[in-house]
This record gives structure tokens, C-alpha cells and sequence, in this order.
């Protein structure tokens, strides 16, 4: 039954039956049928739904939807049907809310009690200003399945250009988004990230400032949602997110970040109110809107845990430049002895034991990790390591001598490799005294690293990785060369990634990206300059994955391709 107006009375019976008269922070809950079934007139518009709608952390019996509504009223009443076709003639979940400024008018329905493995369409509606949002699309997972395809991806900086990437996953066969964080950016305008398109292209950050407090994070969002690629990503596909670094400030740990200084205020406070924003644009299914690490058990073949790398027991990054005397001499012991200290944590101790004891109590063919920074062991001569510190300052001489000490390592390399008898003990030195690196990935955190390795015993683990702007494929390997996995490391959709900062044309980084194959013993995979995402497609035995890039962030025609296709076997 269909009718173009619903008494007030009416309205408030539906919302009490949805929502049970309860609020669970942070979203509105749904666990049972409404019989009460209502239309949506022809004329209504599009106007006061300006940020699209969503969907998130689908199970097989639980979806959230979401929307956003614009208003200047102290609050107001959004009604939303759930039905199995996209004309909404069988509607079978329906109801009202009420939402306030005390969560910026975003709107989470927990939708419990579904069916399993299901396509679903869902939108919401206001009565009183006549406006009805766009039709999304999600799912419910099944039970038991055979195949599952995710595809996965992270950085996504509004200056550095168009959203192109997102257009692509939502066109693309995946059945769900794996966000692995940096949906927004906190940097100023023309801060990191603005390039020579910015302002053609119209996407100076707003609000213009640096983001630090609640009201600035969430109009940073509100920026972020208006773009029509990610609108459409969200509005086609659910999404499984975790935060990274930006959604809060750069390089952040547990109680501070690299881009928050004394003159900005307090740290927690800042991390509290991003926290907040975050979970009203990017809810998901938590009590606690501090805690992000969870994991789904999709068709009982994935197990997709996804971390929390980057905030709820991170410690401070160790950094390079601490260790150097005034000589300029390395302190190698104080180094290992800070690299090594057993009590060093990237994940926290509950985290920690709540993942290993995931992943031993799973049956689940496949363990994946749905977390922020690269686990695979990335050890470079360190003086490749020194020069490549050289050419990010950005001398022409610096970036000269850093592809000549490539050039001669590369060599050197190879020669070892192969049992070459004259290489001298200098020569050998050059390559087999490694460092880290990314102190900011799993490599500035090894013995927890090794802890995790140890206690998974024979599981075999994919690990997915965002962060770098960069896709790379890896050996996952134990300190004793152990194989315990693969890593799959997704490109960004627009942050800049190592081509930018080592001032490498077209020509030039292919060899780049072989050379560091090559030095690299566990990288199988490098591509360091183009902008894109995974897709990762799950049988019972096999997992394969696809590095797909767009030709071009900076103009709205663009092309996808798949530049490497990996398969991998239990």
C-alpha cells in the first residue's frame, strides 16, 4: 500500500516500532518488520540529501545505511524503506528517525534480522520539505559461499585530484569496498597534496585551515562527500572501513601525531572530536566508536579481520634523524636496541590477543587483514636508504648520485645472487647491511611483528595494506625465512606516491621499480606511480589479486587497466 502523506500520529507509531523508542549510540537500531508501508510521491527532490547515502559492515544478517540531511531546523524527521527492488514494490523494512545537530543530521540505521544473501535498495525521505534521497544498493552476505571478490583502497586527498578511482570500484564486479583509511585529509589549502590542477579542477580543501576541531572535521567530510564518484561508490557498494593516520593528523600514534603541535591544543581533544566525526560520516557496527577493530566472517570462506595500526596502541614511531651524531656517524646499537625493545607495540596487547585468538579459532580457508601500513619486511641498503633522504629534499645532485648508488647496488646484487666469486667484502657490505624502510610500518614494530607470525602458527595470512600511495606485493616471511603469507598493497585513489618525491619521469621509474625488486628480498611487486586500487577475488583455494589503475586523476575522461594479476594457493 502506497500513500502521499503519513499522519504525525502515524509517524511516530513507525519510529517507536523500528527503533523501539532507544537510541543506541552511535546508531539507530532496526530488528523487526513494519507493516506500515508508504510511498514517495514523483515530485519530491534531491535538494536536502546533498552528501548521498551509504552503506556499511554488511554481515549475513545486518547492514548499516546511512544518509546525511540538510537543514537549519534544531532537528528533524527522516523517514527510510529498505525493499528487495529498486521500484520499492516489496518493501519490507521501514520507519522513522530523529536527527540532530548532535551528530551533524547524519542518520545510521543498524538494520538487524535480515536474510541472508540479499540484494537490497533503500532510501530516505523528509515529508514535511518534500525531499527524498538517491536509491542505494547494498547487501547481506550468505551464509556459506564460494567466491567472494573486495576491492580495496585508501588515500584519498581532495586537492591532489578527481575521485576517478572510486568511479571505477563502483563500476567495478567487486561485492564490497575495503576502505584501509585516509578517507580525508586533514592538511590546510595549498598544504600537501595541492598540485598545478587544484584550482582548475576546483578542489582547494574547505574549510581552507588546517582541521582541528569538530566543526572543522565535519565540514572536511561534508567537502568529501559531495564528490560525485564517491557518492556513486557509496551509493552502489557496501563499505568495510578503518581509519588511517589523516582522519586524524599525520603520522598519529596513541597519544599524539607529527602534524599536531602545543600551539593547536590538546591532542586528545582533537582526537576525540575527529573520532566523532569520523564515526558520524563512517559508522559501523560498534558499541564504543574508539574501537574500529572487528572482523566479518564472509560466506564462512574469508575472515576478514580488520586493525587498528595507527591509534588504540600504537607507540611512538621511532625516527632515523634521532640516531645521527653531530658527525654524522649512526648510532647502530641504540638503533637495534630501540628496534628490538619486546614491550614496542603497533596493535596494543588486547588488540594483539584479540587478533591471534581470531584468527587460531577460525576455520575459515582464508585469514585476511584489513589494516593500514605494510607488514612485508621492506630492509634496503642503508645507503640507498641515506640517499633516498637525500633526493626528498630535492637537489638535482642528490637525485643524480641516488640513481648512480642504485645503479651500482643493482649490479652488486645480481652478482651476489648469482655467486659471483669476485665480489669483495666491501661490495657485499654495500647490499647485506640493511635497514628499515618505513620505521612507520610493521617494520619499525618486528618483534611484534614476529609475535604475531609465531602464534598463528600454520594459518596462512593475506595481509592488506593502503598508506604508502604505492602498490606493492610481497612475501610475508618469518625471521627465519619462514613463509607465513602474501601481502597486497593497494595504490592511493589520488595522494601523490614515490614518483612525486624522487622527481622521476615516465622513462625513469620503471627502472626504479625493478631496481628495488631486485634489492628487496621479499617484494615481488612495485608500481610507484600510478594512482588505483585491488580487487581481490576469493575461492576455496586460490586467491587472486589485480593491481588496477586509472589513466588520469586530473581529468574527468580517463581509462582503468590492470597492470599485474597475481594468483596464490593454500
Amino acid at each position: 500500500m502506497s500513500q502521499n502523506s503519513l499522519s504525525r500520529r502515524r509517524f511516530l507509531i513507525n519510529s517507536i516500532l523500528t527503533t523501539g523508542g532507544i537510541l543506541l549510540a552511535p546508531n539507530f537500531i532496526s530488528c523487526s518488520d513494519d507493516d506500515s508501508v508508504f510511498g514517495v510521491p514523483d515530485d519530491y527532490s534531491n535538494d536536502n540529501f546533498a552528501h548521498g547515502v551509504a552503506s556499511f559492515d554488511p554481515t549475513h544478517n545486518q547492514i548499516i545505511i546511512w544518509t546525511r540531511y540538510n537543514t537549519g531546523k534544531p532537528s528533524v524527521k527522516i523517514l527510510w524503506q529498505v525493499a528487495y527492488d529498486a521500484k520499492f514494490e516489496t518493501v519490507f523494512r521501514s520507519g522513522g528517525v530523529t536527527t540532530d545537530n548532535s551528530r551533524d543530521y547524519t542518520i545510521a540505521i543498524e538494520l538487524q534480522n535480515l536474510e541472508a544473501d540479499k540484494k537490497l535498495y533503500y532510501r530516505f525521505f523528509n515529508q514535511e520539505d518534500r525531499s527524498v534521497s538517491v536509491i542505494g544498493e547494498t547487501i547481506t552476505l550468505p551464509v556459506a559461499t564460494n567466491a567472494v571478490t573486495l576491492a580495496v583502497c585508501s588515500c584519498a586527498n581532495y586537492p591532489a585530484g578527481l575521485f576517478n578511482v572510486y568511479q571505477a570500484m563502483a563500476n567495478s564486479n567487486a561485492d564490497i569496498i575495503v576502505h584501509l583509511g585516509d578517507y580525508i585529509y586533514e592538511y590546510a589549502q595549498e598544504e600537501y597534496g595541492t598540485n598545478e590542477y587544484t584550482n582548475a579542477l576546483n578542489r582547494k580543501h574547505s574549510p581552507a585551515n588546517e582541521i582541528i576541531t569538530l566543526n572543522d572535521y565535519r565540514a572536511r567530510y561534508k567537502q568529501y562527500r559531495t564528490d560525485k564518484n564517491l557518492q556513486l561508490a557509496h551509493q552502489k557498494k557496501p563499505f568495510i572501513c578503518v581509519w588511517d593516520d589523516h582522519e586524524i593528523a599525520n603520522d598519529t600514534y596513541k597519544d599524539g601525531a607529527e602534524n599536531h603541535q602545543p600551539n593547536e591544543g590538546s591532542f586528545e581533544a582533537r582526537k576525540a572530536d575527529a573520532i566523532k566525526a569520523y564515526s558520524e560520516f563512517l559508522p559501523m557496527k560498534t558499541n564504543d566508536i574508539n574501537l574500529i577493530y572487528r572482523n566479518f566472517n564472509i560466506g564462512n570462506l574469508v575472515n576478514l579481520v580488520m586493525l587498528d595500526t595507527r591509534v588504540i596502541g600504537r607507540d611512538k614511531q621511532l625516527e632515523y634523524s634521532n640516531y645521527f651524531d653531530n658527525s654524522g656517524n649512526f648510532d647502530i646499537p641504540s638503533f637495534q636496541t630501540d628496534l628490538l625493545n619486546p614491550n614496542r607495540t603497533l596493535l596494543g596487547t588486547t588488540q594483539r590477543n584479540w587478533l591471534i585468538s581470531q584468527v587460531t579459532g577460525s576455520s575459515a580457508p582464508w585469514q585476511v587483514l584489513g589494516q593500514q601500513v605494510l607488514m612485508g619486511k621492506m630492509m634496503i641498503p642503508a645507503e640507498l636508504l641515506i640517499g633516498l633522504g637525500s633526493v626528498l629534499g630535492g637537489s638535482a645532485a642528490a637525485l643524480q648520485q641516488f640513481q648512480q648508488t642504485l645503479t651500482e647496488l643493482v649490479s652488486i646484487k645480481l652478482r651476489y645472487t648469482n655467486g659471483d666469486p669476485t665480489l669483495t667484502n666491501a661490495e657485499i657490505g654495500r647490499i647485506t647491511t640493511v635497514l628499515p624502510y618505513n620505521l612507520d610500518a610493521w617494520d619499525g614494530y618486528p618483534v611484534e611483528r614476529e609475535i604475531l607470525y609465531n602464534s598463528f602458527g600454520n594459518k596462512k595470512i593475506i595481509c592488506l595494506a593502503g598508506d604508502t600511495h604505492n602498490a606493492w606485493y610481497s612475501n610475508l616471511n618469518d625471521s627465519n625465512a619462514n613463509g607465513k603469507g602474501r601481502e597486497f598493497a593497494t595504490s592511493s585513489v589520488t595522494s601523490p606516491g614515490l614518483e612525486k618525491y624522487l622527481g622521476l619521469d615516465a622513462s625513469a621509474i620503471g627502472g626504479f621499480e625493478t631496481a628495488m625488486q631486485v634489492l628487496i628480498d621479499d617484494l615481488n611487486y612495485l608500481n610507484a606511480s600510478d594512482r588505483g586500487y585491488l580487487t581481490v577475488h576469493f575461492t576455496s583455494s586460490t586467491v587472486e589479486s589485480k593491481w588496477n589503475f586509472v589513466t588520469t586523476v586530473f581529468n574527468e575522461n580517463f581509462s582503468e587497466n590492470t597492470e599485474r594479476v597475481v594468483s596464490y594457493s593454500i
